[in-house]
């Protein structure tokens, strides 16, 4: 599930470059799945499946042994993600690899951790044979701040805290893994790049890369969420979602872990590397 998202596409590439047989569910089965067609490509089984339509994640569901789950965050996705795993479980799904969040916790100061805790929970009492994957910050997400960066500034609420994030393509590589080594398979594992990285420190790194001043403006919760919400047009449970992550943060000193190197045996995909890659994005 979530073939078309960032992480979920990343594993179809993965699976397919291994030759494992892939199915995507999407909601959208018309609509080409991301780099997946073409000459010299395997073919990938697309089906229609909604997590708020039982009888399609049935059908869906039919023949398959083992189900990647990975859906956006959003208020009902506690609701959803139990809803597919019941189905799972019905379906005789074999083995489940989630994508989580750090800190997912009951008590977690962050409401979606607070939900992906729920859902770790009844995927534990559910039975099923499962992974669960805690990705830190996706650095895809910092395409979003390209329009900022083009003015000239960089907003949060970190102070000089360093940040963990990790490209999707290592998640995605990590948890076709999961799906396919049984050494893998079974753990929780919380998942980064090489390096944690500050805002400022950020903010220096783009002014390199771009070859225009690009400043850090640290802002309280509050300032950060209202700007969210009136600028970037985040719906007011995005726009804290946003906050609370950026707070823990700060709560919480953030440090790498090296297990995506342990499990594929080769480092992770480097934050200056990404930034390179997508250079122009950035630029004016």
């Amino acid at each position: 599930m979530g073939a078309t998202g960032a992480t979920g596409n990343a594993l179809v590439h993965s699976l397919l470059t291994s030759g494992t047989p892939v199915r995507a569910l999407t909601r959208t089965p018309n609509t080409p799945i991301p780099g997946t067609t073409g000459e010299h490509r395997p073919a990938v089984e697309v089906r229609y499946a909604d997590a708020a339509d039982p009888h399609s994640l049935r059908t869906a569901f039919e023949g398959a042994g083992r189900l990647f789950l990975a859906m956006a965050n959003g208020p009902a996705q506690v609701e959803l993600e139990t809803r597919v795993i019941d189905i799972a479980a019905d379906s005789g799904i074999g083995h489940v690899v989630k994508i989580s969040a750090p800190a997912a916790e009951p008590g977690s100061p962050v409401a979606v951790s607070r939900g992906h805790h729920a859902v770790e929970e009844h995927l534990r009492a559910s039975g099923l044979p499962h992974t669960v994957l805690r990705p830190y910050a996706f650095m895809q997400n910092l395409l979003r701040l390209a329009p900022g960066v083009i003015r000239g500034t960089i907003l949060g609420t970190t102070g000089d805290a360093p940040c963990n994030y990790v490209d999707c393509r290592d998640i995605g590589d990590v948890a076709a893994a999961a799906l396919t080594r049984p050494d893998i398979a079974g753990g929780t594992y919380t998942l980064t790049g090489s390096e944690a990285v500050s805002h400022p420190e950020l903010a220096s790194r783009l002014t390199a890369l771009t070859g225009h001043r690009i400043r850090y403006v640290d802002l309280t919760p509050d300032e950060l969420r209202a700007d969210l919400i009136r600028h970037a047009r985040m719906p007011a449970w995005l726009a804290d979602h946003v906050t609370e992550i950026q707070q823990l943060t700060v709560a919480r000193p953030e440090t790498p872990t090296t297990t995506v190197g342990d499990i594929l045996g080769r480092p992770p995909r480097t934050l200056d590397a990404f930034l390179h890659e997508h250079h122009a994005h950035f630029r004016r």
